[in-house]
């Protein structure tokens, strides 16, 4: 099945043009698929049945593993099965009928506006490292991009002048503005913190680690959690939690749901609603605690 699996996933980057973490996502699934066919004594894709993926789907669930994975899995195992079938490796695609748990949507965390400028507020160091942690900060709040796309961001990305970013994803990009702040920070950073940690002059990352190298997704997690215990935030923050924050802070004070999809990137307009239902209910708390009849 490794070949069907490497031919999918050349499929996805060079025909679908899937984004990267996608495809990093759909082969990891797809490879611990592979493992639990070759221990049932599975070896080739036309001997894979729709009742042995669904002993497949239960043996995930046996060993624990939360809704969402086991949903993310399914999709993999789908997308998959049905590249099979339109190539003609299989004659039938077994995964069609597969059903995903059912995932409860947890309300993502987000930060008070007055914790966003604590934490935002510690990044005013001066040193190279720390000018850049303060433009990585004040770049991911003031336009909300997914980690993965802020630490992929290039020179030739940012509009200083025009204060917006290209973000691309995959055969994607979308324009997001940022603030009259987040560029000061930039403008700090490039003058005076990058050339300090970019050893490789031809280098073209935006933002890179202390060795002057692309920075990780682990990495920036790191420097997220130090921030926050410096600022003394005791909510649970991730680098996400600012995406979720930036979201959150436009739709209470106003912006309407479509131009917050638009530069959060989000495909489908429900993915966004949930902050809208979140600030509605944010509201009905203010009104039960201080209306005389609430």
């Amino acid at each position: 099945m490794n070949d069907e699996i490497q031919k999918f996933i050349v499929y996805l980057k060079e025909v679908k043009k899937t984004s990267e973490n996608t495809v990093i996502s759909y082969e990891r699934d797809l490879k611990k698929f592979n493992k639990y066919c070759i221990e049932q004594g599975i070896s080739g894709v036309n001997q894979i049945t729709a009742t042995g993926l669904n002993s497949y789907v239960l043996y995930l669930e046996k060993q624990g593993l939360k809704p969402a994975t086991i949903s993310r899995g399914i999709a993999s195992l789908k997308a998959f099965f049905h590249f099979l079938q339109k190539e003609g490796y299989v004659k039938q695609d077994v995964a069609e009928d597969l059903k995903a748990p059912k995932v409860e949507k947890k309300m993502p965390s987000v930060l008070t506006k007055e914790e966003t400028e604590r934490l935002l507020n510690e990044t005013n160091g001066t040193s190279p490292k720390e000018l850049r942690d303060g433009a990585m900060l004040e770049l991911l709040y003031a336009t909300g991009i997914r980690v993965s796309e802020l630490i992929s961001l290039k020179l030739e990305d940012i509009n200083l002048k025009m204060e917006y970013i290209t973000c691309r994803d995959g055969n994607k990009e979308r324009i997001v503005p940022f603030g009259q702040v987040a560029k000061e920070k930039l403008q700090m950073y490039l003058s005076e913190g990058r050339a300090e940690l970019v050893t490789d002059e031809s280098s073209d990352y935006l933002f890179t680690n202390c060795s002057g190298h692309a920075m990780s997704r682990q990495g920036f997690w790191k420097l997220v959690k130090y921030y926050g215990k410096k600022a003394g935030i005791t909510t649970e923050l991730t680098p996400h939690t600012l995406r979720h924050s930036f979201a959150m802070h436009l739709v209470s004070n106003g912006a309407d749901l479509h131009s917050v999809q638009e530069m959060l990137g989000h495909s489908d307009i429900s993915t966004t609603q949930i902050y809208a239902n979140m600030n509605q209910n944010r509201i009905r708390e203010v009104y039960a605690k201080a209306h005389p009849r609430g």
